[in-house]
């Protein structure tokens, strides 16, 4: 069973607890009625979906209900690093050297 540490709660949960709410860090149009229907496309559905490290935003749905970040290896499926919303992307990775 794979494990995630909230943030808030402060404690690791069963990933039964969590829902996956897609990319974190995208800034959101201004003035989202003035832009392209191209522009508008990228930002509502393309994402990066790299292999590797991804920052993903999640909801502990049966906790706290809150949202928060998480750094996640794509690849292992495992978690490096949770953090609160709002907080900027890490410079620096627990364990990554990066």
């Amino acid at each position: 069973m794979l494990l995630i540490h909230c943030p808030y709660c402060e404690e690791e949960r069963p990933e039964i607890e969590f829902r996956n709410a897609g990319e974190a860090h995208i800034a959101r149009p201004s003035d989202i009625a003035s832009i392209s229907d191209a522009d508008f496309e990228k930002f509502f559905f393309i994402r990066d979906n790299t292999k590797g490290l991804v920052y993903e935003r999640w909801r502990h749905v049966h906790g706290c209900a809150r949202f928060f970040n998480a750094v996640r290896d794509s690849v292992s499926d495992k978690f490096v690093m949770t953090y609160k919303a709002g907080e900027p992307k890490p410079k620096k990775l627990p364990g990554a050297g990066k």
